[in-house]
């Protein structure tokens, strides 16, 4: 669990693979402030359907979509309750759309699936609204980045039916929903009296916006005095920290206004550490500063407790969701303009800025508020009872670093949620949570809270017991919020049917697409896994590549993912970069950030760079000759024929600019297919049948980003090919049957996922059924009614057996302490079980326990003892060992459990 967790997908993403992507009509003119001033803007109705799909030569079945299953995996800043409906509830994402809760299901429906490729993004949401007059009615201000990151300005979303259609009104500004300050809202609002009547909160210096006909039209509201002037970092070049965050958010006070009239009071959060909060009081056509206001800080919420008579703020020094060290918490009295600090701790003693607040509506004087920032060693919850004038604590020490918890944790049903950590008290796992900007308690039920984080949807329904003295149970509620940014993709012909890499949380081995997988991959733990691969001959070999903070950036598998063991890398090595493995998985090469391309045995222990090809190549395999290894960079194509030790240039006159994904071919030596480029220069599809020596463009295909391949087609020899492209004019998902002649888009327009340019592939196990990877809705796959096809189901679980991780946990000179888990992969109880494996640098083994270990030379054997040999299904038990090294003490290349 990182700080910088859900940034980098953002950021990284974004930045990095989406530069060109988009295009360049997609950008709207954007308006000069004093343009902006007296600009009314009318509606841009959603897209209408594609025309037919001239590039195509038959018609797919009906596919169905849905997600692989992680749950969560991303930064939640916003939930939203409605205040007159029932169990009518919001959630919006950074970078992965909005959400409506289901409660009879208890899971959430995504809303935004039908965002395009040119739209991508308004998958990010910086606010959200659900109109309280008619529960019908919900708005989403949408748009990811300020910068030039993202080509196309924001728009204003809205909905009749609850979020399953949408018209879209386009700004004439940017909107940031994976910015700094994404936390701090909500920036749209519905008048509780007039829901004709909405306020948007803009960035970059564009002030207050406001519509009268329900969202269709919007005007800058000339009157509102300051559009903010914080920056986060005035010096960064890239426009992302150095942005003006503007107005952040819109609170009514209903108790000043009567039906089909506006509200009469409104307050407005303004960036201005000296000006943070304006007051009308005659329904927005006048505003000034309100008076007697703390200075100083952000004011990143404003909730208004109409029967108790105050507006509640939440304050920080930062706009966050990172960042924080000091804070505030004030309440305002609205009938006597008093100003009073009922902040739970003095600022003197915080290291956190407060965010997350929220009132209990059905208990006048219940507040609480969260300590967002407190990363280490955990956030914190405060709540009072009596106004602020007294608070408790979610938890607190007893004597350091021992602490008493009101809660207790159970992510039984998303338990990677602990991150597979064993952390030092005071820290727990799984942590009560971290970036905790959103915080509700349900407007009809005092018992229920529900908040984000940056990883998931935490809740409970106890939550009365805080204030009895109970104990009340918190439990994930993010079931249906699927959040991951997807860098790759592989499905190998035996084993797990799906192995992902993903930002911020690594990745996971999926061996039921319905179930959540218990652990992301560890041991190492990367930030993000930027590239895998299995060898293709010997499925249980994989080997993937990723962000760690001091290394090792590449780990291996001989369990098809199940565990791994972290190789060696060379050194300059500063990031994941791309990784491939030999057909027959005895070698790997690397081309990591920031050094070469290398070649390394399985495992590797010891890197050999490569000759013959650039740094930065983007590398992959031959999926049949062990020996063969290709590379591309800036339009040049490369192969190597003695495993990766040197590369000759073949082909040329590839996209030279853009981003380019190739693969090769399960079972055809030398079958390459090539995706990529930039919609300004060379964009399309490529095909090579000699390696590389030579490519044809594929006719008919505008432009294509990723290619997959699957099971044939019944009665077909050819793998079915699967890329995100634009055919006949119709940007989309397509599916060739016969090797590139015809193509038939497969997905729909209400189902698009904006950008879907990182990774895709077919199963080769099941004909029909393809894997996308989107920037923030996570894996989706689809399966086909055709015959042969994919009903949905899952390939069967692996056979009984055990499996045995081996990593070193603390290493001096000439010696170390190692340990080994053996896990039950099977259905039923292990009864006795042996470990063996070879050292490759002459380690000895010393003293063992938990297992009786001897060795031979390099060969290692270890049983049970008789009290550890019974293991349940899906259990592990563990044994040590201490032993010596001289020169180098590189992990074994595979154990055997048996």
């Amino acid at each position: 669990m990182r700080r910088t967790r859900h940034l980098l997908a953002g950021l990284a993403l974004t930045a990095g693979l989406l530069a060109g992507a988009a295009s360049p009509t997609a950008a709207a003119k954007a308006v000069p402030p004093a343009e902006a001033a007296a600009q009314a803007l009318t509606p841009a109705q959603a897209a209408a359907p594609p025309a037919a799909d001239t590039a195509t030569t038959s018609t797919a079945a009906s596919y169905t979509w849905k997600n692989v299953r992680i749950d969560g995996g991303g930064f939640v800043p916003g939930i939203v309750f409605n205040r007159t409906e029932k169990n009518l509830i919001y959630a919006r994402t950074d970078i992965g759309g909005a959400y409506r809760w289901e409660q009879a299901t208890k899971t959430w429906t995504p809303l935004l699936d039908h965002v395009d490729w040119d739209h991508w993004g308004h998958t990010g949401v910086i606010g959200l609204a659900s109109d309280p007059v008619d529960p019908d009615r919900v708005y989403a201000a949408v748009g990811t980045y300020t910068n030039d990151w993202d080509p196309g300005n924001g728009a204003v979303l809205r909905s009749a039916d609850r979020g399953a259609t949408w018209q879209r009104t386009d700004l004439p500004f940017k909107l940031g929903g994976n910015m700094p300050g994404r936390g701090m809202g909500e920036r749209l609002a519905v008048d509780p009296h007039d829901n004709r009547v909405l306020y948007l909160g803009a960035p970059s210096g564009r002030g207050l916006w406001r519509s009268t006909d329900a969202g269709v039209t919007w005007a800058q509201v000339t009157a509102f005095p300051n559009p903010g002037d914080h920056q986060e970092d005035p010096t960064d070049t890239s426009g992302y920290r150095s942005d003006r965050q503007g107005i952040v958010w819109v609170t009514f006070d209903e108790s000043t206004g009567t039906a089909g009239r506006p509200t009469r009071t409104i307050y407005v959060g303004v960036t201005d550490k000296a000006n943070a909060v304006y007051r009308s009081t005659d329904a927005g056509a006048t505003w000034t500063r309100l008076p007697g206001q703390p200075t100083g800080h952000l004011a990143h919420k404003g909730v208004l407790d109409t029967r108790g008579g105050h507006l509640y703020l939440a304050y920080s020094d930062t706009s966050g969701p990172y960042d924080g060290g000091k804070g505030r918490v004030f309440r305002y009295t609205t009938a006597t303009g008093e100003w009073k600090d009922i902040s739970p701790v003095a600022e003197a003693d915080t290291f956190f800025g407060f965010s997350g607040l929220t009132v209990d509506r059905q208990r006048p004087g219940t507040v609480m508020v969260s300590a967002y920032s407190a990363w280490w060693p955990d956030t914190q919850f405060f709540r009072s009872t009596d106004s602020g004038a007294t608070w408790t604590k979610a938890w607190d020490y007893t004597a350091y670093p021992d602490r008493a918890d009101r809660y207790t944790m159970d992510v039984s049903s998303v338990p990677w949620l602990t991150w597979g950590a064993s952390p030092a008290p005071p820290e727990r796992t799984p942590k009560l949570g971290w970036m905790t900007e959103a915080l509700e308690i349900d407007p009809f039920d005092s018992n229920r809270m529900m908040y984000g984080t940056g990883a998931t949807v935490y809740g409970t329904e106890e939550l009365g017991r805080w204030d009895t003295g109970g104990t009340f149970t918190i439990r994930p509620m993010v079931r249906g919020l699927e959040e991951t940014a997807v860098l790759d993709l592989a499905s190998p012909a035996a084993g797990a049917p799906l192995i992902s890499a993903l930002g911020d949380i690594g990745g996971f081995r999926h061996t039921d697409l319905s179930a959540v997988p218990a652990m992301m991959f560890t041991g190492p733990n990367f930030t993000s896994t930027t590239s895998l691969d299995h060898a293709e001959t010997a499925p249980d070999r994989v080997v993937r590549a990723g962000h760690l903070d001091g290394g090792p950036r590449v780990a291996f598998s001989s369990d098809n993912g199940a565990h791994w063991t972290p190789g060696q890398e060379p050194s300059g090595v500063t990031g994941g970069g791309t990784v491939a493995a030999s057909a027959d998985g005895t070698r790997a090469v690397w081309s990591p950030d920031g050094a070469a391309v290398h070649t390394a045995a399985w495992g590797g222990s010891s890197w050999t760079p490569a000759t013959g090809i650039p740094a930065g190549a983007t590398v992959e395999s031959d999926r049949v000759d062990p020996a063969v290894f290709y590379g591309f960079k800036a339009g040049t194509f490369y192969a190597s024929t003695d495993g990766g030790r040197s590369f000759t240039a073949r082909a040329t006159g590839l996209p030279a600019k853009g981003n380019v994904r190739f693969k090769a071919v399960p079972g055809r030596t030398g079958d390459v297919w090539l995706a990529g480029g930039a919609a300004d220069a060379t964009y399309g599809l490529w095909h090579s049948t000699d390696g590389g020596a030579s490519f044809t463009r594929v006719a008919g295909v505008e432009q294509a980003d990723t290619i997959g391949f699957g099971k044939a087609a019944p009665g077909a020899a050819y793998p079915a090919l699967y890329t995100s492209a634009k055919i006949g004019g119709v940007r989309g998902i397509f599916r060739s049957t016969d090797a590139g002649a015809s193509w038939v888009r497969i997905n729909d327009d209400a189902h698009q996922w904006g950008w879907t340019g990182a990774a895709i592939t077919g199963d080769p196990r099941v004909f029909g059924r393809v894997y996308i990877g989107t920037n923030g809705r996570g894996i989706v796959y689809g399966d086909t009614g055709e015959p042969g096809g994919g009903g949905g189901g899952t390939p069967p679980p692996a056979p009984a057996g055990c499996t045995a991780t081996y990593t070193v946990q603390s290493q001096w000179s000439g010696g170390f302490t190692g340990q080994v888990t053996v896990r039950n992969t099977g259905t039923a109880p292990l009864s006795g079980w042996k470990v063996t494996w070879d050292y490759p640098a002459g380690q000895r083994i010393g003293q063992a326990w938990n297992a009786g270990v001897t060795q031979s030379g390099t060969a290692v054997t270890a049983v049970n003892l008789s009290y550890n040999g019974t293991v349940p299904a899906g259990g592990t038990t563990s044994f040590g060992f201490n032993a010596s090294w001289t020169g180098t003490n590189p992990p074994p290349a595979a154990l055997t459990c048996s």
